[in-house]
């Protein structure tokens, strides 16, 4: 079954709140956006977040990191890694960033996200201009060079099934509001291009 073939109940209707996503905005003086930092495992999404929301955070901004292997601890962590178990996982966090975003806070989210039809799902949940796709632009090799966590070298040995970039397939972004050359750019110099996007689009 998928997300499409669920039947919601008609008795369940959205409640408005009497405080906006605007009120909240105005207080936190930012606008709510969802930077989505998608690339292959050992990129340097939770890195790159990681750092943007440090400097987020000295400017006095409001900010929440979502990352994959911290969602999975706990609200995904019934999922494993099929391809129905992944659309699901970011489906869930997609939701949640959704929530946040309402909540006027900037969202930083640091998955995977393999293929792009789950990716535009996520962009189609919020209004124009608040999902922002980061493409954190790092080669397979290099990737394979850095491996973190050992994965590759398991996926390598086949002691891993279905890892994207080596049996499951990424996706690239084809548009992608920020591309970030993580193989060959300091995190400062990738830090100040978010930056840069976010006061252009006057989110900050």
């Amino acid at each position: 079954m998928t997300v499409k073939d669920v039947v919601k109940d008609e008795n369940i209707v959205w409640h408005q709140h009497s405080v906006t996503k605007e009120t909240r905005s105005k207080l936190k003086k930012q606008k709510p956006a969802v930077l989505w930092f998608t690339g292959l495992s050992g990129a340097g999404k939770s890195t790159i977040a990681g750092a943007l929301e440090i400097k987020l955070a000295e400017l006095g901004y409001h900010t929440y990191l979502l990352d994959g292997d911290n969602v999975r601890h706990g609200l995904c962590q019934d999922l494993g890694f099929s391809d129905h178990d992944r659309q699901e996982n970011i489906r869930r966090i997609g939701e949640l960033a959704k929530l946040m975003a309402d909540a006027g806070l900037i969202v930083l989210s640091a998955f995977i996200s393999p293929h792009r039809v789950e990716r535009q799902m996520v962009r189609e949940l919020l209004p124009e201009g608040e999902f922002l796709e980061v493409f954190v632009n790092t080669s397979l090799d290099e990737c394979e060079k850095r491996d973190p966590k050992g994965l590759y070298k398991k996926a390598r040995a086949g002691e891993i099934k279905h890892f994207t970039g080596i049996d499951s397939e990424y996706q690239s972004p084809v548009n992608p509001e920020i591309d970030l050359p993580a193989g060959s750019e300091s995190i400062d110099v990738l830090v100040e291009q978010c930056l840069g996007e976010l006061r252009d689009r006057e989110i900050i």
